[in-house]
């Protein structure tokens, strides 16, 4: 039970680090003629959230195998830290 639970924790906190470094990927504020009453100046016009969730998900996997080989070929031992 261990083991899945720790992948999983390095898992959630990696995907965590690269949505906020994937958040402001194609950010555009809207002008400030277009912008409507009740929204905030500096909000995105599309922010999509999906397409970055996705690509979050995918960048944090790909660096999660990497971390798990490391770990796993004992290049780097974290039970010594």
């Amino acid at each position: 039970m261990d083991q899945w639970f720790t992948g999983l924790s390095v898992f959630l906190i990696l995907w965590w680090l690269v949505l906020f470094m994937v958040l402001p990927w194609g950010i555009h504020a809207v002008d400030q003629e277009d912008v409507d009453k009740g929204h905030a100046p500096s909000a995105p016009k599309k922010p999509r959230i999906l397409i970055k969730m996705g690509v979050t998900t995918a960048i944090a996997a790909v660096i999660w195998v990497i971390c798990y080989f490391i770990a796993q070929s004992g290049w780097i031992d974290f039970r010594n830290f």
